[in-house]
């Protein structure tokens, strides 16, 4: 099978990009042909997150993020691309049961979709040495927390929960840039900003626990990877991020969500005090999501194929 990568930078290192490069790698292990634009010969296309384009040569699957809903972003323009790509495409994988239920909401249900989690290339993370550094050999406890921060990211929170829940010998690492006024001076937090990959998954190798309370995130591959990277991850009960982050997470719980238009900048008090089981134990490893890739692929193109 020939598979068009559409609106994918393998050259990235933001999240869906990076997934990209990690699917084309696995699923070229299982035979198949991996294709980027301008290349053609095509079977099948697979978009991530929408098309540009607006006549369909090939069969398309959708591979759906996140969409919008904040009323004060337009949200209903910003999502006009991705609902037209959604209703093009002939199948959709939606990244968590979250973006999915989400995605009915605000664009209807899809007649031909799956569900398939995002996946670490655990093979690459075995061969990472846990980072070594004089800084971090002062302290017990390594925390850290990495994201594309935005303010629904909470990055605020991430620190106040470390600062509380921290023993005097924790330290917290935060990768990814993070702009000034968000920072504060403390001698057991550190900002070390973007960092290449290799580095962070030593970062997450040295760790004990990856803070990720972000309330909005579908799937983030930030925690997918830390896990695969033994952490035990902190998350929020809100959206898809506790579906990867593992049987052992601690799941902050959070008045639930009815999915109705929200500001992503005015976010509702964060309380830590109640905790619960986490019942979601996916299998993050890149080996078994190519399969569910290649197989949902498959079948929608054989669909496509007979009635043709």
């Amino acid at each position: 099978m020939n598979v068009l990568f559409d609106n994918v930078n393998i050259m990235s290192r933001s999240g869906p990009n990076h997934f990209g490069t990690k699917l084309i790698k696995y699923l070229d292990r299982l035979g198949h042909r991996c294709l980027v634009p301008p290349q053609d010969g095509a079977d099948i296309k697979l978009s991530f997150i929408e098309t540009r384009q607006i006549v369909k040569t090939e069969p398309l699957v959708l591979r759906l993020d996140g969409i919008y809903f904040d009323p004060d972003q337009n949200y209903e323009l910003r999502n006009s691309n991705i609902l037209r790509s959604y209703s093009q495409a002939d199948g959709v994988i939606f990244q968590s049961e979250f973006n999915r239920d989400i995605s009915f909401k605000y664009f209807g249900e899809h007649p031909n979709y799956t569900v398939v989690n995002n996946g670490a290339d655990i093979e690459y993370m075995n061969s990472i040495a846990p980072l070594g550094h004089p800084i971090l050999d002062k302290f017990e406890t390594i925390w850290c927390s990495a994201a594309t921060w935005r303010r629904w990211k909470r990055l605020k929170e991430n620190i106040k929960y470390f600062l509380e829940h921290s023993g005097p010998n924790d330290c917290l690492v935060v990768a990814g840039h993070v702009d000034v006024k968000d920072t504060i001076i403390h001698d057991r937090i550190f900002f070390v900003g973007d960092i290449d990959i290799q580095n962070l998954y030593a970062l997450y190798k040295r760790s004990k626990y990856f803070i990720h309370l972000a309330r909005y995130d579908s799937c983030p591959n930030t925690v997918v990877d830390a896990r695969a990277a033994g952490c035990q991850v902190i998350c929020s009960s809100i959206a898809g991020t506790k579906e990867i982050a593992g049987p052992d997470a601690i799941v902050i719980y959070e008045e639930p969500w009815d999915y109705s238009p929200a500001s992503t900048t005015n976010l509702p008090e964060m309380k830590f005090d109640k905790v619960i089981t986490n019942g979601y134990n996916s299998n993050i490893d890149m080996v078994d999501v190519s399969e569910r890739y290649a197989t949902f692929l498959e079948e929608t193109l054989n669909a496509c194929t007979k009635t043709d």
